[in-house]
């Protein structure tokens, strides 16, 4: 009860600048994504309901929430965040396992909840629930040989478990992606064998093949991003080429903000997965090349803070949730600029939709928790 009314009580004293600084860049961040989304789905949101604004107010919404539950994850102490890791898993495989049976299918893939009033995406707060629950985990390693592959084979387990509901029974590659891209990189930095490495890495590729080729719809994708060139009868590449046209048709200064033509029912879910392109389009090289900026800023912000930490529990909470945004945001990109097939992915903080933005949100807030406790810690203000 003390801890949660500390959490109804936010202090205010003095952080270190890191502390501020990835406040501030988050915020900056999410400010650019609304009024990103408020130009890219003017259009769209007419067609759909007459109200031109309408995914923009919706998105500030999400945007709010978001924000109070920065607010409250990052007061938590860290030995709350401990004890909940195992609870939050279990809770977001339970709500993703609850999607794969009760779930709404979108584009193929099976991965929101309705809930009636709203429509959630459980694969976002799971990322969330992996990172708290095998922070703790990986926090106890030791030099015991058959305690650490105890723990290996738990953490090991419940990838699999989330991988195969997202994945295999989801059908969302593009958030599967980003969860192995995460885990592996908090797995490595965590001190896993390089034994471990290579075997869940040649199992990882073998696993990602079966995928594609066992799918006719990604194998297409797959084969039209291989092959650029070649006859496309079907209009695989046709959210892809169109982002293209968006980016070249931007230049150095861009069209200017609101002045899309290609977010005129051009470019499919131009205010989530391909807002990149509207960004590059209206803001040019310049506005394009900010939002790259932003998330190495915000990489290099959370990677000093793990830096600074004096505790694995810490230092893996963080390193999780950098991986997490800093990789999204380039899988996303990448994406957009066709170094990668379509996946599907939204770019952090900026997409519209709100289970990406308030889950986001709350992780980063996790991550200012834990530069607080260290302040705190301290007893004084710290580089």
């Amino acid at each position: 009860m003390t801890e949660l009314k500390g959490v109804l009580k936010p202090t205010f004293r003095a952080q270190s600048r890191q502390f501020y600084l990835l406040l501030a860049l988050t915020t900056l961040t999410v400010l650019i994504g609304l009024a990103m989304v408020a130009s890219a789905s003017t259009v769209d949101s007419f067609k759909q309901s007459a109200n031109a604004g309408a995914t923009f107010l919706r998105q500030g919404g999400f945007a709010i929430i978001g924000v109070a539950a920065l607010a409250i994850t990052s007061n938590l102490p860290l030995g709350f965040l401990r004890r909940i890791g195992a609870l939050a898993l279990y809770i977001t495989l339970g709500l993703q396992l609850a999607t794969v049976i009760f779930g709404v299918e979108i584009n193929g893939n099976r991965n929101w909840l309705d809930l009636g009033f709203t429509s959630i995406q459980p694969s976002e707060f799971l990322k969330l629930g992996l990172i708290l629950a095998f922070s703790h985990q990986l926090a106890q390693l030791s030099d015991d040989a058959i305690r650490n592959r105890q723990i290996w084979l738990r953490i090991f387990g419940a990838s699999v478990a989330a991988l195969f509901l997202v994945v295999a029974l989801g059908k969302d590659m593009g958030t599967g992606v980003v969860m192995v891209v995460m885990l592996m990189g908090l797995f490595i930095i965590a001190g896993m064998p390089w034994s471990y490495t290579m075997g869940i890495s040649l199992l990882g590729v073998g696993a990602a093949a079966l995928l594609v080729i066992g799918s006719p719809s990604r194998l297409t994708r797959f084969d039209a991003w291989l092959n650029p060139e070649a006859a496309d009868p079907m209009g695989v590449r046709w959210q892809y080429e169109h982002g293209t046209w968006a980016l070249a048709s931007g230049g150095i200064w861009g069209t200017g903000l609101g002045r899309s033509k290609l977010k005129w029912s051009w470019i499919p879910e131009v205010e989530n997965d391909f807002i990149f392109a509207v960004i590059g389009e209206e803001l040019g090289l310049i506005g394009a090349m900010v939002v790259i900026l932003l998330f190495l800023a915000l990489g290099l912000t959370m990677f000093s803070i793990a830096k600074n930490q004096t505790n694995s529990f810490s230092r893996n909470l963080v390193v999780g949730v950098m991986l997490w945004v800093v990789f999204q945001g380039l899988i996303n990109i990448s994406v957009v600029l066709g170094l990668l097939p379509v996946l599907g992915v939204p770019l952090p903080l900026i997409s519209a939709g709100g289970s990406s933005l308030i889950s986001t949100l709350a992780a980063i807030g996790v991550v200012l928790a834990v530069e607080r406790d260290r302040v705190k810690s301290l007893g004084r203000v710290t580089r």
